[in-house]
């Protein structure tokens, strides 16, 4: 299990620097939407390591519901998000697909926490990525990116079917959209802010 980072600024920032690197995870399971939320979301131009899918990777990835996919992450997205004067995000997505989940050792490391996104019409997809949250001790929050044509799912229906702790934020996001997926990611770090109030405490 990799150890949680400390929230304190000295943790992040370097000597004479005037902000905060903060990195963190874009999860979810196969076909969710994190390449597309980084890439609505950096201000530099994303890191992308899509390729087009294979004869091979369509006989072990489950199309349901995205029968249209032709490319998928192989190793992982990268972004940045400046917050504010003080916060800076650095964005990890990770691949969905179990066979990439070795990535997480690496990725996990020095992770503040995890925007973890869900598909309302694929809820069941998701009980592995929240069990290597779970595995990785992570702290994180929720996003259903609702797509197009996706029966709406509230946030209390999510919460119950994925098992989450009362305060454990749950938003509804579009990923396509930079304004919804931002205030999703301030709606995380406020959380962990929280959290790290209350282990300090």
């Amino acid at each position: 299990m990799v150890s949680g980072p400390s929230l304190a600024e000295d943790a992040y920032v370097r000597s004479g620097s005037e902000q905060t690197a903060v990195k963190v995870l874009v999860v979810g399971h196969f076909a969710v939407g994190k390449t597309t939320l980084i890439g609505s979301l950096s201000e530099i131009t994303p890191l992308s390591t899509e390729e087009h899918m294979t004869s091979f990777s369509e006989t072990v990835d489950d199309l349901k519901g995205v029968q249209g996919k032709t490319t998928t992450t192989v190793a992982l997205d990268f972004g940045r998000l400046t917050l504010s004067e003080r916060i800076v995000l650095y964005l990890f997505g990770s691949p969905g697909q179990q066979r990439f989940v070795d990535l997480w050792d690496d990725m996990a490391r020095g992770a503040l926490g995890a925007l973890v996104l869900v598909d309302p019409a694929r809820l069941e997809d998701s009980f592995d990525v929240m069990d290597l949250i779970e595995t990785y001790g992570l702290d994180f929050a929720v996003a259903i990116n609702q797509f197009d044509g996706n029966a709406e799912h509230t946030a209390e229906a999510v919460r119950e079917a994925l098992d989450l702790l009362p305060d454990t934020p749950v938003v509804t996001i579009d990923a396509r959209d930079k304004e919804s997926s931002v205030n999703a990611l301030i709606t995380l770090v406020r959380y962990l802010q929280k959290r790290a109030a209350l282990e300090h405490a």
